[in-house]
């Protein structure tokens, strides 16, 4: 059974468990293919980038649901164990052993690593980060600004930019984040309903 096969299996188990998580998913698969086609990724890259995308947060399904469906703020500790889900999702991926786990477990460990080392799990920095990952960064906390959940409201497109901008070179790679300018602008024309306004 390859990664693929089993990506559909564990896609299936994680919309059982949290829809919100399914659904986010295949918002960053989307957005960062698109920036991964418009810097020019091989086609076995964007592969690898699509997996990762899609398998960022399944190591929340190791999350206890008082923690994962929270409505408000994390206390400390609460936080602290939602920070496991990029090493759960790790452990889960190269234990599939198909030819692409090792690399989009890495992918999916390194996903919340920020360009000035302030990320987690590794404090990783700049290119130090997997591309992949910096890449999912982007998609991943657009999308979690921009779409409801049950701790805020979507916020409007041009106050996530706002905010994406502000972390330019912080959180987010600058060259990365030049190039998402253009291609969520065009995802929003190419999208039936404009993602958030």
């Amino acid at each position: 059974m390859t990664l693929v096969n089993i990506a559909q299996s564990l896609t299936i188990a994680l919309d059982a468990r949290d829809n919100n998580t399914r659904q986010h998913s295949d918002r960053v698969v989307e957005l960062s293919v698109r920036l991964g086609q418009h810097i020019s990724l091989t086609h076995r890259e964007i592969k690898a980038l699509t997996l990762g995308a899609q398998f960022h947060d399944i190591g929340k399904i190791g999350i206890p649901d008082h923690v994962l469906s929270k409505p408000s703020a994390f206390e400390e500790t609460e936080w602290a164990c939602m920070k496991q889900h990029p090493v759960i999702g790790e452990r889960i991926i190269l234990a599939m052993g198909d030819e692409f786990a090792a690399e989009v477990a890495n992918i999916v460990r390194h996903h919340h690593e920020h360009f000035d080392g302030s990320g987690y799990p590794d404090r990783l920095c700049g290119t130090t980060i997997p591309l992949h990952a910096r890449i999912i960064s982007l998609a991943d906390n657009y999308d979690a600004m921009a779409v409801s959940r049950p701790y805020h409201q979507a916020r409007a497109h041009k106050s996530v930019m706002d905010i994406l901008h502000s972390e330019n070179g912080i959180k987010h790679d600058p060259d990365l984040l030049h190039a998402f300018c253009h291609v969520i602008e065009q995802s929003r024309l190419d999208a039936p309903c404009p993602l958030s306004e």
